[in-house]
């Protein structure tokens, strides 16, 4: 008995023994990997664009955001020497949200199909005029800030043959306000990783950053979810994606129909 147990335990060790160097092995391989350079993969769990060109990540930026049935962009964009500050919700049939600047104020559009609306408060209007300042000088008439007290807070409709309509429009545009923004300029090259919003992203650059930048979204729908735009000219958020919002054209108790144009601005 003793010798037929002195005989088995050693049997059973070397078994143990067998059994476990595997497993160093593969543990050592590990970590002389780790410690080779063999770091986590920055693409896994991703929707993979990382791994493509900065010409390839761009592209499907843009595919991703021509195919977003909506989308919610807010920031600033800088055009003619004008800052405008924008949060605008579009889609197809529209848009609304408000647009603001130094000179001109704060003001809501909202468009649904062809019918664009305009709506700011009286000392918009009265600006708007020309008779405010920054217009022909000095205060406003009696009759001026009456008219534009009519007009405060109402939605007033803008005439699709004043001169204003097509540049008002736009801003609720998504297809013309997306193609304006999203263009880089210059060679392309592939920036940092960062997140927006909490949302992972990898930066496409054009010429360096001096042609403009955008950050792309690398979970889910490759969607661009910042820009910076060329030589300073304004950065802008894009965020909701796809998600639909209400869009209905005022009551009519809310609506001033001014004419066939607008005050000049």
């Amino acid at each position: 008995m003793r010798g037929s147990a002195f005989v088995t335990l050693p049997r059973s060790s070397a078994r143990l023994r067998r059994a476990t160097i595997p497993v160093v092995l593969c543990f050592g391989m590990t970590v002389a990997l780790t410690a080779c350079g063999g770091e986590e993969d920055p693409d896994a769990g991703t929707n993979g664009v990382g791994k493509l060109s900065a010409a390839g990540i761009e592209k499907k930026a843009k595919t991703a955001a021509e195919s977003a049935d909506a989308v919610r962009l807010s920031g600033t964009v800088v055009t003619d020497g004008q800052t405008y500050k924008l949060n605008m919700s579009l889609k197809e049939a529209g848009g609304t949200g408000s647009v603001s600047s130094k000179d001109g104020g704060t003001f809501e559009l909202l468009r649904v199909e062809d019918e664009l609306f305009l709506k700011a408060d009286a000392d918009f209007w009265t600006h708007a005029d020309g008779k405010g300042d920054g217009g022909s000088g000095g205060a406003p008439s009696k009759a001026d800030s009456q008219a534009a007290e009519k007009l405060d807070d109402k939605y007033v409709k803008v005439p699709e043959d004043d001169p204003a309509y097509d540049q008002l429009r736009g801003f609720t545009d998504k297809s013309v306000l997306l193609d304006g923004l999203l263009g880089l300029h210059g060679e392309r090259g592939k920036g940092d990783r960062a997140e927006i919003g909490g949302v992972r992203t990898i930066t496409v650059n054009g010429s360096g950053g001096a042609g403009g930048s955008m950050n792309v979204s690398l979970e889910g729908t490759p969607y661009p979810l910042q820009l910076a735009r060329a030589g300073d000219a304004g950065t802008l958020t894009l965020s909701a994606w796809g998600k639909d919002f209400p869009l209905k054209a005022p009551a009519k108790g809310e609506t001033v129909d001014y004419g066939s144009t607008l005050p000049s601005a």
